[in-house]
């Protein structure tokens, strides 16, 4: 039995497979904990006596590093294990892991390998995601969802068999599987998040150091989605948890400057099982121990000074609206894909007069015109719809965010995508 992204902390589950005389091979990116696992060989770069020089590798990087191995051992030809690079690409992506180093090497090569992918059911699902061009985006918004849901929903076999399989008429059927399940997914999704949400304000949790709540009927396959929603709504680490009999079953998500998987470990006595890393984390414990939980956490959240921890934007340059052009914008495709650890550049606009401003889409996102002297751009802006009661036109603001090319009706105009606005002093 070989384990792909997961073992690592799965001591008794691979004590009873030595039981049973299955020999286990475990190739996993999580943290280790206290002891390793009694398998036959345990491949991940976290290990606290690993040598490999790339702790970052994606669950999917690691079990390509091992068929690479195998191959060079065995004298196959290079091509033999890098025509999987379209596979391993849409996996390190997907898995949101720094994309740096080797990761970048896997993401760059294999976006070009997706580009002109051979594989039925990944062309199938590109198509069905609605994205034109083929990179990081594509594959984080359009690609990885509907592969997730299948396995959030319970159904991980339909996204392994689309591909796999060779018939086309059964390519058709699964993506289309896929799109529903998506659909699913969302929807659950949101009954989650408005459930949280509620219960966060009913009991305002969000004065806490940290958030933690649970119910009875959500899906434990999304909660992991909520959880991040909540922690970048509050700010604050939160966890999730689904109960389910005598068991609670979570995901967790935390801040930068806060070890999620570190705080888990100075509370194990109240914990059943749990694995993951400094960002995020999967939890296992005891309805009964719930509440000494939630004590200890906060206790551990409160001693890390969590309220001390502000969100930071990093600002790449200063730029001025009469230095942006087409080519200038386009130049910036160099830098990707793009990814955690390589985010897009995000440049301060200081001093900009608002030209025009309006609420979007029942008031969620925001539209400006901005305008520095006889130069006018437009700018978007997602999630900051509440920024129109605020602000007026012939406002002076500063504003930080990403320079994109926003095509529309065969038009190309020139947007800055806002990821922050304050008046100009």
């Amino acid at each position: 039995m070989i384990t792909v992204d997961c073992g690592i902390s799965g001591i008794e589950e691979i004590e009873y497979a030595n039981e049973l005389g299955i020999e286990t091979i475990v190739t996993d990116h999580h943290e280790v904990g206290d002891s390793l696992p009694k398998a036959i060989a345990v491949v991940d770069a976290k290990r606290k006596d690993n040598e490999y020089p790339f702790r970052e590798l994606a669950g999917v990087g690691v079990a390509f590093k091992v068929i690479q191995a195998i191959s060079i051992k065995l004298g196959l030809e290079e091509k033999e294990y890098l025509k999987y690079l379209d596979i391993v690409c849409i996996g390190t992506i997907s898995d949101i892991v720094p994309l740096v180093d080797e990761n970048r090497v896997i993401a760059k090569l294999g976006l070009k390998l997706v580009q002109q992918t051979r594989n039925l059911g990944l062309k199938s699902l590109i198509t069905s995601s609605g994205y034109k061009n083929i990179d990081s985006n594509t594959i984080s918004f359009g690609v990885a969802p509907r592969i997730n849901a299948c396995g959030r929903m319970g159904h991980a076999e339909e996204a392994l068999k689309l591909f796999l399989t060779k018939d086309i008429y059964e390519v058709n059927e699964l993506t289309k599987k896929l799109n529903d399940y998506n659909k699913i997914r969302q929807d659950k999704e949101k009954a989650i998040y408005e459930d949280a949400i509620n219960q966060i304000e009913e009991k305002n949790l969000q004065e806490k150091n940290a958030i933690i709540v649970g119910g009875e009927d959500w899906h434990h396959g999304v909660i992991g989605i909520v959880s991040s929603k909540i922690t970048d709504l509050y700010f604050k680490p939160s966890i999730l948890l689904c109960y389910e009999g005598d068991l609670a079953k979570g995901s967790g998500r935390s801040i930068s400057g806060f070890d999620l998987h570190e705080a888990l470990m100075k509370c194990q006595n109240e914990i059943e099982r749990f694995g993951g890393h400094s960002m995020a984390i999967g939890i296992t414990l005891k309805r009964e121990n719930i509440e000494k939980f939630k004590e200890q956490f906060e206790k551990i959240a409160r001693e890390a000074k969590i309220e001390e921890i502000i969100p930071i934007i990093n600002i790449d340059s200063k730029i001025n609206l009469n230095e942006i052009n087409k080519e200038m914008v386009e130049s910036l495709k160099q830098l990707e894909p793009y990814g955690e650890a390589n985010k897009m550049p995000i440049f301060a606009f200081k001093n900009l007069k608002i030209d025009s401003i309006r609420a979007l889409t029942e008031g969620k996102h925001i539209k400006l015109t901005l305008k520095d002297g006889n130069t006018i751009i437009n700018a978007i802006g997602f999630n900051l719809g509440h920024l129109a009661d605020e602000y007026k036109i012939g406002d002076k603001i500063d504003v930080v965010g990403n320079l994109e090319i926003n095509s529309f009706n065969g038009v190309d105009n020139l947007q800055i995508n806002i990821k922050d606005v304050m008046k100009s002093i």
